[in-house]
């Protein structure tokens, strides 16, 4: 399945991915949250069909009430010892550890991937919080490959929210204690879109 992308500035370039740096840009929010954003970091233009193509993707279901229902999405979650689905996604990894490391303390370490197939596949609000981050601060990277899809986020109880539009290629970063404090949703679009992937990096023992 192929989506029709314009070039990268820095398609004349080896790596994948273009610089970090001062290109990204910072929001500090409530609480001790922030989000850092660096439009066009992917340089690819085909890195989502190789993803759409080379990943086992998986359907699943969960219980929701009194029924169990399907996942309004593909999923493929790839831990630190598994042979991650292209070479691409280990550069990401090491270009956002040597950016993002001191901050961090550690390196990220496991890649969760996203199909939305349309604009019917969805997530609902939630925080990762599972696992060291429901207590300690964290960062959870996201690069966007394809359609432009809307990133919202909000105070976690409630305020006011706020929407990232993603296109191909951009890269946003939660950290501080954002995955606790603030809540993040995909919601689903009314208006005829195309596939996108999602590809979450974050550190061990966070989900």
């Amino acid at each position: 399945m192929s989506v029709e992308l314009q070039g990268s500035l820095f398609s004349d370039l080896d790596s994948e991915f273009g610089p970090l740096g001062a290109s990204v840009s910072r929001r500090v929010l409530t609480h001790g949250a922030w989000v850092d954003v660096r439009p066009g970091w992917a340089n690819s233009v085909d890195l989502f069909d190789r993803l759409v193509d080379g990943v086992d993707w998986k359907a699943e279901r969960r219980q929701m009430y009194d029924r169990v229902v399907d996942v309004p999405r593909l999923v493929r979650f790839y831990s630190e010892t598994e042979r991650w689905p292209h070479p691409a996604v280990r550069e990401a990894k090491s270009a956002l550890d040597a950016h993002y490391g001191r901050e961090l303390g550690e390196e990220f370490a496991t890649a969760g991937l996203c199909y939305y197939r349309d604009g019917s596949d969805s997530v609902a609000w939630h925080g990762d919080n599972i696992g060291r981050s429901a207590t300690e601060d964290t960062m959870v990277a996201i690069v966007s490959l394809g359609a432009t899809r809307q990133l919202m986020l909000r105070p976690r109880g409630g305020g006011t929210s706020l929407k990232f539009t993603l296109g191909h290629g951009d890269l946003i970063v939660m950290g501080g204690s954002c995955q606790r404090t603030w809540e993040h949703a995909v919601p689903k679009s009314t208006r005829a879109t195309g596939p996108r992937v999602s590809v979450q990096f974050r550190p061990r023992g966070v989900r």
